[in-house]
């Protein structure tokens, strides 16, 4: 390493976020940039440690330490190549993943872990910025061809490896524009739709077809598509979201969170004039304290809710690991948001509430949410499975005229593809695959949420890198690309 003891002289520091009256204002990223002097200061954090965990913690298996020497020695362009060597994507992933890298970041032991995550959108960011980040055209083509469905981070890592090795690869998305929960989930505060675009660049430049408004099943039957394609990736999400049947559900005013994101990044987009559902001027509760309940509170404050309150049934994260928790395991404590931190400031205090569950979705005289009936809950074992055990005496109320579920997803959709295909299913609805990444109709692979479940942004762009070696074995016989996990690989969060 360049700095062997950089480890003890610094402390951890991230990027300063811009004041809060001012973000809230717009929809740009919430960062000020990083200085430059900075960053190799926080690069040369990372310890001469013998086994870097953070290469297993990471499922693409990056290669961090190498990435901190090579900025800390300001050799940029030695950095993006060695971080583009496991991650087609490291601009999505430096803004999106959770980092369980850091998480298992051998310095994390004793002391805050190194900043990964910033040291590599800096490097991603300088690569872009000097022109180094350039189509990759294959130098044979191979006269296979493959159709991808979905263009999330799997769906678009599968395609780039398949085209780079020569197969004539085209994408099928039936939104208007390419990008998927990339694109219509992620609010544009955590990351400026524009690093996807300048990524799509260079995709079509190294020969991928993309086709938007197509939704396989609909418009272009399976079967035309298994007769014009040599293989067939299925990449397209856990998007059937998770439901609260309980009394009153069917009032005005409660949402799936992917019912109101995707409006409002439309609206950013230019695709429509305004939100059809805002949250102006109402008293919001949303319903899911993780990372899509997040961006969802971030987005109801910047249209100027009145009011707003975050319920999660779990109850309260620690502040540090508990006993149970060790290293590198990811650390199960408690976080704060950029959105978390607005609301905390705007508001004056968490808008969180913990182990709280709601009973009944009370309606006006107009069948319009008015309010939410609540009881509080501990967690017990009953008959020897863990449980929500209702708190007698909790029971309270709470003003909503917006309700906004964001509790998960169970799978992907069931859709005229999935029946159409024929592709067996989990039990837990998941389409099922072999460790090859094969379904059991021949010629049909699937990746990422589509056959995980519900995962990280750096799950779904290791499955895809993956499933390309598949396929690309499946077609030729044979196969360089490499395989940074399989199917069945678990993370350590």
């Amino acid at each position: 390493m360049g700095d062997p003891t950089g480890f003890m002289k610094h402390d951890r520091k991230t990027p300063t976020m811009r004041p809060v009256p001012v973000r809230i204002l717009d929809w740009n990223e919430v960062y000020e940039p990083f200085d430059e002097a900075e960053l190799k200061t926080q690069a040369s954090r990372c310890m001469d440690c013998g086994i870097p965990f953070c290469n297993s913690g990471c499922p693409l298996g990056n290669l961090i330490p190498d990435w901190n020497d090579l900025v800390y020695r300001d050799d940029w362009k030695a950095a993006s190549e060695r971080l583009h060597a496991t991650n087609n994507f490291p601009e999505f992933t430096g803004r999106l993943c959770p980092a369980p890298c850091e998480g298992s970041c051998v310095l994390g032991v004793h002391e805050p872990p190194v900043t990964i995550k910033q040291v590599e959108i800096e490097i991603i960011e300088r690569a872009f910025a000097e022109g180094w980040v350039t189509p990759i055209v294959p130098s044979v083509k191979t006269g296979k061809s493959v159709a991808v469905i979905g263009s999330g981070p799997a769906g678009l890592a599968v395609a780039q490896q398949l085209t780079r090795a020569g197969h004539d690869v085209t994408v099928f998305e039936r939104a208007p524009s390419i990008g998927g929960l990339l694109r219509y989930g992620i609010p544009e505060f955590k990351m400026e739709k524009r690093f996807i675009d300048r990524r799509l660049e260079q995709m079509e430049a190294e020969g991928t077809v993309f086709r938007t408004g197509v939704n396989v099943g609909v418009d272009i039957t399976t079967a035309e598509l298994q007769g014009d394609f040599d293989a067939v990736v299925l990449a397209a999400g856990a998007t059937q979201w998770r439901d609260l049947p309980i009394p009153g559900r069917d009032a005005e005013g409660v949402y799936q969170a992917m019912e109101f994101l995707p409006p409002a990044n439309a609206v950013q987009l230019g695709e429509l004039d305004e939100h059809p559902t805002s949250a102006e001027g109402k008293d919001v509760i949303i319903i899911g304290g993780g990372d899509t309940g997040a961006d969802c509170l971030g987005t109801v404050l910047r249209h100027g809710a009145s009011s707003v309150h975050q319920f999660e049934i779990m109850p309260e994260p620690p502040n540090e690991r508990s006993e149970a928790n060790p290293w590198p395991l990811w650390p199960l404590v408690l976080r704060t948001p950029s959105a978390h931190k607005e609301a905390i400031e705007l508001v004056g205090h968490d808008v969180r509430e913990y182990g709280i569950n709601t009973v009944e979705f009370e309606k006006d005289a107009n069948g319009h949410v008015s309010s939410l009936k609540t009881v509080r809950v501990e967690s017990q074992v009953v008959d020897g499975r863990p449980t929500f055990v209702p708190i007698d005496g909790s029971e309270a109320s709470f003003p909503a005229q917006m309700v906004l579920l964001a509790m998960g997803f169970t799978g992907p959709e069931k859709s005229p593809l999935i029946s159409d295909l024929g592709v067996e299913l989990t039990n837990r609805g998941n389409v099922d695959r072999t460790l090859e990444y094969s379904t059991n109709v021949d010629g049909v692979f699937v990746c990422g949420d589509m056959g995980r479940g519900q995962s990280l942004i750096v799950w779904a762009i290791a499955e895809g890198r993956a499933c390309a070696a598949a396929v690309d074995a499946a077609l030729m016989g044979e196969t360089g690309l490499p395989v940074p996990v399989t199917p069945h690989d678990m993370p350590l969060r």
